[in-house]
């Protein structure tokens, strides 16, 4: 790869330590979290509200418009903002509850992340602020009234942006050092007239002081200099100034509850957190700012008025020195970073050519950094509740979380979306690092060691679901996360590996596939129930509770998904093996576990066998409910259950066999002693594309028959990927029958139309990211073995074939197209928007959904889950490198025939 300025940046320190230590780590919404909820009946959401937010000074963390902080976010800058008409400073971004919106929790602020690079030495976001009073009411009244068959009443459509009376604020970030930070704000006033607007560039300290611990104690401060500078001092990093450009006035309080205003007791201190709000908005009147300018939390003040279609500019610099004339050649360190960071995309995105493309990938990479957050939690701590506060309610001792003490995050994580989602996700987080390890492979490394670490995976070997309950179970993708982040640091390495992230993490990943052993294969037949598996309300009942009247569930994905996780250990073991012989036996235990797996699904479909998940009437697959009485039921739904077993595939090339003695003899004695399971494995006996051998649970017919259900656009094909569940369920419900109740499962390719799992995500037929770029990954596998000989019919019954990487081209490029313009110049991904469809300043800014209408391709759910729907980056990067590949062969087939017609003509 170039050695570009950032590249050379990320070789200086693997950890979030030197160019790294300063980043975007703060959440955008702290309130309403597992963490801060200290309520005597584990109600978040209400614990602490938006409203609260403000006057509350937080336990576990810190948020912020813009947000930056040092990695242990100790001490936080962000930024807040007034149009002189609100009744509250628009220091945070503002959503509604869970229980407030027709479809669970949903930020309606509007802002987009629009370029960073991977050590946060240039960051860029834009954040959009009406002039008008901000509909705080409007949209929570309407959301209220509104059902789940409605859309949601977002900001867009409250009417507020229309005349275009609103405020484009850009915020920048460049770094002139590792602890130098320079800071911009530029705000366009968008509307007809001139506007006047406060800028509130703020800097506080995490309140650690307040919890009562000996070694918490200290408490640093902060103080005013001829009223443009802040001297900031803290134990932990020495002494900082925060220099302010002509800033009108700086303002001080404390970092502190205001307890009196939201519980009628005394305050500790006269300042409290929400002090310089109550000062701006009560037109300087209240006495809630220190007039000796100290304090754990300031803002420097700059009011100006915009001119209609105008714009002005302010500038900040932190920097860990003094510096005399600290906005010296401020701009020219801007313009130097934003070029650094377009020289090292330029290389990142050298095989993409398409201008539009390279837009979408580059804000998809933004979010992915952008979403960076310091994630504090200690389970046990949280339990007992800190010497300095009031004791938690007891039942907090076994209620949510209590087997998790253990657990101990104070790391830089990457969420899945900081103001929806703003805790980690185990299954979002491995896809995560996919895109993340083209742009920096150590934080993806990094983050896949995370939850495998002694003090997040449990001490049983399970692996941390999410805040709400660690205990709830997520697919086993982190072994295939592990080898894909491995292959695509290998390839920007000049095909070097790092074999000791490998050992380290296939150590822990032992752990946890004994717990899934052990723990969701009860019977030792092989076959899984996973439960919940992140796939909320794909079934008829909620999987992650016991079965209705005492059922017992087999799951097709879970079985599927252990399959896949044996093949993923298998790769892994051979990798490290080729280095140290000694792993050969573990590459041998993995291939016969695999063939134990993909023998008792084999067995699913015999006419002997109780268990059928295979369905020789449907040809597919479909989890089964085993009832008391002892009869055994097929859970009829087609849906993105039946097709996981797909990704159950891998390749093994002969010649890495040859250099494996052990393991090749292990594994021809199993095929000659084993007919049984011997007939498991697609023609290992026969060379595939280059003399590859094939493992899959997914071969012959089955194959075929998946393919064609999968494509059929009548069934999962839609227009924009592959759906979570077939529309033929739009006019055929299913619906189990049992002791006189109905349970029914219709095809609803948008929003939730059930409180199952908060009821803020649905898997009933939209299309998702993750299990789309996992399809297209198996096929890409698939193809690799069969090679151009294999074709199939896409879409089913058009009768044109294609080969299984074209299919695979053909989906991304579905997907890709979400966001893409179409013929018509419109973006699916906005629907029937049309201030963000046509506006020139809304319609080229990309938000990252996380998911997507299965009939339109329409944006839903959390707005910025840059996480895994970040995976568009990799799909525009991989398809530009398949379809450029192809074209360079064809053009050499072409040369070639052209050369033999010439030489034939003599």
């Amino acid at each position: 790869m170039a050695n570009s300025a950032e590249r050379v940046r990320l070789t200086l320190q693997k950890e979030n330590k030197g160019w790294k230590k300063w980043g975007p780590y703060l959440t955008e919404r702290q309130w309403g979290t597992v963490r801060e909820d200290y309520s005597r009946n584990g109600d978040a959401w209400n614990y602490i509200t938006h409203e609260m937010a403000r006057s509350k000074a937080y336990r576990w963390g810190e948020e912020g418009i813009g947000g930056f902080s040092d990695s242990k976010q100790h001490i936080c800058l962000s930024f807040a903002f007034w149009n002189h008409k609100d009744k509250l400073l628009k220091e945070r971004m503002f959503g509604l509850a869970n229980t407030e919106a027709n479809h669970g929790e949903d930020v309606k602020d509007m802002y987009y992340y629009l370029d960073s690079t991977p050590t946060h030495s240039y960051m860029k976001m834009l954040y959009k602020y009406p002039q008008n009073l901000f509909p705080y009411e409007k949209i929570r009244q309407e959301n209220g009234r509104r059902g789940k068959t409605e859309l949601e009443y977002e900001i867009t459509d409250t009417g507020i942006f229309d005349n275009d009376e609103y405020f484009d604020i850009y915020i920048e970030y460049a770094k002139a050092d590792q602890e130098d930070v320079m800071m911009r704000v530029t705000v366009h006033n968008r509307g007809p007239k001139d506007a006047p607007i406060t800028i509130l560039p703020t800097i506080a300290f995490r309140n650690t002081w307040s919890w009562g611990y000996p070694e918490f104690d200290y408490k640093p401060m902060m103080n005013g200099l001829a009223n443009r500078i802040i001297e900031v001092n803290h134990r932990k990093h020495g002494k900082f100034n925060f220099y302010l450009d002509n800033t009108d006035e700086i303002l001080f309080c404390e970092n502190e509850t205001n307890f009196k205003k939201l519980y009628g007791t005394p305050n500790a201190s006269p300042y409290p957190k929400d002090g310089i709000n109550d000062f701006i908005i009560s037109g300087r009147k209240s006495k809630t700012i220190n007039p000796n300018q100290i304090g754990t939390k300031a803002s420097g003040k700059f009011s100006r008025i915009v001119k209609a279609g105008g714009s002005v500019s302010v500038r900040m610099r932190l920097v860990n020195h003094t510096i005399s004339e600290p906005f010296g050649g401020f701009d020219d360190m801007f313009d130097k970073r934003i070029r650094e960071a377009d020289e090292f995309y330029a290389d990142i995105q050298r095989d993409v050519k398409d201008k539009e493309l390279l837009s979408i990938q580059r804000q998809a990479y933004a979010g992915m950094m952008w979403n960076k957050q310091f994630y504090y939690y200690n389970v046990y701590e949280w339990l007992k509740g800190d010497p300095a506060h009031p004791s938690p309610a007891p039942a907090r001792k076994w209620g949510r979380n209590s087997g998790w003490k253990h657990l101990y995050a104070a790391n830089l994580i990457s969420m899945p979306d900081k103001w929806e989602y703003p805790w980690f996700a185990a299954w979002d987080s491995a896809f995560h690092c996919i895109p993340l390890a083209r742009i920096d492979a150590d934080f993806a490394k990094r983050q896949l060691e995370i939850l495998l670490r002694e003090y997040y995976m449990h001490p049983n070997g399970q692996i941390p679901a999410y805040e709400w309950n660690f205990s709830d179970v997520n697919p086993p993708v982190h072994a295939w996360a592990t080898w894909k982040v491995y292959e695509i640091d290998r390839e920007q390495n000049d095909g070097v590996g790092d074999i000791e992230f490998l050992e380290k993490n296939f150590h822990k990943l032992l752990l946890n596939f004994t717990w899934w052993v052990n723990q969701k294969d009860d019977t030792g037949n092989n076959i899984f129930s996973g439960g919940f598996l992140g796939l909320d309300n794909i079934g008829v009942f909620d999987r992650s509770t016991p079965m209705p009247f005492g059922g017992k569930l087999e799951q097709a994905d879970a079985t599927g998904w252990m399959a896949m996780y044996t093949l993923n250990m298998l790769r892994i073991s051979v990798e490290i093996a080729l280095k140290q012989p000694v792993y050969q036996d573990m590459a041998s235990k993995f291939f016969e576990h695999f063939l134990y797996i993909a023998g008792a699904m084999e067995a699913m479909g015999d006419k002997n066998s109780t268990i059928k998940l295979w369905d020789e009437e449907d040809q597919f697959y479909y989890d089964v409910i085993h009832i008391p009485n002892g009869q055994s039921v097929l859970l009829k739904v087609r849906s993105i259950v039946g097709l996981i077993p797909l990704f159950a595939v891998e390749i093994l090339d002969p010649q890495m066999l040859e250099k494996m003695p052990i393991f090749k003899r292990r594994v021809e004695w199993v095929l000659a002693n084993r007919p049984d399971l011997a007939r498991l494995i697609s023609r290992w006996f026969e060379s595939g594309k280059g003399e590859n051998r094939l493992l899959a649970i997914l071969r012959g017919h089955r194959m075929k028959m998946i393919l064609k259900r999968m494509l059929d656009d009548q069934e999962f094909l839609s227009d924009y990927g592959v759906r979570a569940m077939s529309k033929y369920h739009q006019d055929n419900p299913y619906k189990f029958y049992i002791n006189g109740e109905v349970l029914q499962v219709g095809y609803t390719p948008a929003e939730a139309l059930t409180n199952i799992m908060g009821g803020n995500s649905n898997w009933r037929g939209p299309i998702w990211f993750p299990l789309n770029y996992l399809i297209f990954d198996s096929l890409l596998k698939f193809h690799s073995y069969y090679g151009d000989d294999y074709e199939v019919e896409y879409p089913t019954n058009s009768g044109n074939l294609m080969t299984i990487d074209e299919v695979a081209v053909a989906l991304g490029e579905r997907l890709i197209g979400i966001f893409k313009k179409d013929e018509n110049d419109r973006r699916a991904v906005y629907g029937d928007k049309e201030k963000l469809q046509t506006d020139p300043h809304f319609r080229d800014h990309i938000l990252f959904f996380e998911y997507f209408d299965g009939d339109n391709g329409r944006g839903c759910g959390a707005e910025h889950q840059t996480g895994w729907t970040g995976l568009v980056a990799e799909l525009i990067l991989k398809t530009s490198q398949i379809k450029a590949k192809s074209a360079a062969s064809l053009q050499e087939d072409n040369e070639q025939e052209l050369m033999n017609l010439v030489v034939d003509k003599g």
